[in-house]
Formats: C-alpha cells, sequence, structure tokens
C-alpha cells in the first residue's frame, strides 16, 4: 500500500489547526440526489470563512477523464484551467464555532491509501468527531419534510432522526468505508442518508442542502446560517406544485407517495424531541434555561 503521507500536502502550520474539533464530509460524484453535496460544498465555500489546511494529489487519487480539468478559452490561447479539489480545511461557522471540512471529489484510487490518510489526520488534529452527508432517490413526497438513514455508533442521533433503517445491500461510497474502519475506534460517527423524492433527484433541491445542515448541526452542534436557502426552497416548490396542478398523472403520483409515507410515519414514529426519555414534557424552567443557554451562545450584535 502507498505511504498515506504522500497523499496528501499539509498547508497550514498544526499550531494554527486548534484540536478536538469535529470533522465534517461532504464528497461529490456519488448518489447526489437533490444536489445536496455540491450545493453544501458550494455554501460552505461561499457562505463561512475558511482555509485549506491539507490538499490532495490529484496525480494519485483522481481519474481526470471521468473529471476533466475545466479549460477557459479566450479567444485565442487556453488562459486558465481550473483541476478537481480534494482538501481539508479549517471553516467557522456562524457562530464562530471552528471545525474542519473534508470536500471535494471522491477518490477513485487508492482507498485503502486514502482511508489510512484520513485516519493519521484525525490522529494529527484529535479530531472529536465525524459526520458525514450524502443522499439518494426515494419514493417519498415533495410534500412532507424530508427525512434521513443516520448510521454510524450515535445511538441517541439513530434513535431521534433515522426514519427508515433497511438491512439491504448498497453500492459503498469511500465514505462508508471511512465510517467502517472508524467502528473500530472510539470516535463518535454520524453518517446521514438524506432521502430525496425521486422525481426531483436530478434537480438542484434547497430542502436536501438544508436537511444536510440541519443533520450536520444535530451532531455537531454547529450553526448555520440558512435564511437563503430557505427562501430559495419556498421559490422552487412554487414552481414544483404550479407543474404538479396541471398534470393530473403527477397529482395523483404524490397523492399515492402522500398515504404511503403517511401510513409509514405512523407505523414507525420518531420520538418527540419535546419529550424525555421517560416520556415526560420537559417543565417551564428547564425549557427557559434552555433558552438562556442558547442566548448567551449568540454574538452581542445579533438581534
Amino acid at each position: 500500500m502507498l505511504d498515506p503521507r504522500d497523499l496528501y500536502d499539509v498547508r497550514l502550520a498544526d499550531a494554527d489547526v486548534p484540536r478536538g474539533l469535529p470533522l465534517i464530509a461532504a464528497l461529490t460524484g456519488f448518489a447526489d440526489s437533490g444536489g445536496a453535496v455540491s450545493q453544501l460544498t458550494s455554501y460552505f465555500r461561499d457562505t463561512l470563512e475558511s482555509t485549506e489546511a491539507v490538499v490532495f494529489e490529484n496525480d494519485i487519487l483522481l481519474d481526470y477523464r471521468a473529471r476533466r480539468p475545466v479549460a477557459l478559452f479566450d479567444q485565442d490561447h487556453i488562459s486558465e484551467i481550473t483541476p478537481a479539489t480534494l482538501t481539508l480545511s479549517l471553516v467557522e461557522d456562524e457562530l464562530g464555532q471552528p471545525f474542519l471540512l473534508l470536500s471535494g471529489y471522491e477518490p477513485d484510487f487508492r482507498w485503502e491509501s486514502f482511508i489510512a490518510a484520513i485516519a493519521q489526520l484525525i490522529e494529527r488534529y484529535g479530531v472529536a468527531s465525524a459526520t458525514w452527508v450524502h443522499a439518494i432517490p426515494m419514493p417519498v413526497p415533495h410534500t412532507r419534510p424530508l427525512g434521513v438513514t443516520v448510521s454510524g455508533n450515535r445511538a441517541d442521533l439513530i434513535e431521534s432522526m433515522s426514519v427508515w433503517r433497511p438491512r439491504t445491500q448498497v453500492p459503498s461510497n469511500v465514505l462508508h468505508v471511512l465510517e467502517h474502519h472508524l467502528q473500530s475506534t472510539d470516535l463518535p460517527t454520524a453518517g446521514f442518508v438524506l432521502l430525496v423524492p425521486h422525481y426531483l433527484a436530478d434537480t438542484e433541491y434547497p430542502a436536501a442542502a438544508i436537511a444536510g445542515l440541519e443533520s450536520i448541526s444535530a451532531a455537531t452542534g454547529l450553526i448555520f446560517p440558512t435564511d437563503r436557502l430557505r427562501e430559495e426552497n419556498r421559490d422552487f416548490l412554487t414552481k414544483v406544485e404550479e407543474q404538479v396542478g396541471g398534470n393530473d398523472e403527477l397529482q395523483q403520483l404524490v397523492a399515492t407517495l402522500e398515504t404511503r409515507h403517511d401510513s409509514y410515519m405512523e407505523d414507525n414514529p420518531l420520538p418527540s424531541p419535546l419529550v424525555a426519555e421517560d416520556g415526560t414534557v420537559p417543565s417551564a424552567d428547564s425549557i427557559a434555561a434552555e433558552l438562556e443557554r442558547f442566548l448567551a451562545s449568540r454574538r452581542p450584535d445579533e438581534d
């Protein structure tokens, strides 16, 4: 096996990367229904402050013919080449809380060496937890909340969030392999599979990105602004409703999916987040205390 250290180049001094941060992974190239991962990647890049800590070697991991670099042809010459990238970045959420983000393409080659390299980096930075996200098409309606399947060793998240828990064989991606490797460690690990309506799988569905961010927040406590995505989702759903409203077959399809979804959820209800493990509702004092903790964590200049 190739020395895992040969797969990446460290760009940020270790002293500049706080230890004990959560690791978030979102890699494109496999079952990205609703454009969930690509939207998350763009969101992190365009919305949050980030610095590249580690850059992985394309010549070892990337099949250039599958993901060809983008060339800018300027009238009579090539002025720029933009290759795909795979990086580990130091990022800050809305409250300035730092985390590590593994983003870019899923490696085409050297998976075992890549997993070993990630394990090295997890140890190097004393990573506190690992969370990853991807999305698959499912026969569910867009008129219901977007569900998730949760894997890993976070029993609390599986119990409270996982709406579909099949026993089945699926084609794995490299983050499945990473999760399986981390099962032999004590690192808290959670994988979120977003269940996107199959008839919207080929679109850029803002609700998928929102669900991805909410899942990451549930696993890590990180806070992300989603106002822009929610506005885009309202506009998107308005257009979907216009198309469905003008097509009897689509209306029947959605109605059938709603009936099946509601029947399934009745038989497999998730525990309410407002109810304690013993089934009791928290007191007004405990709710007030939780609100005070939340307000204390916000920036002084926020309303």
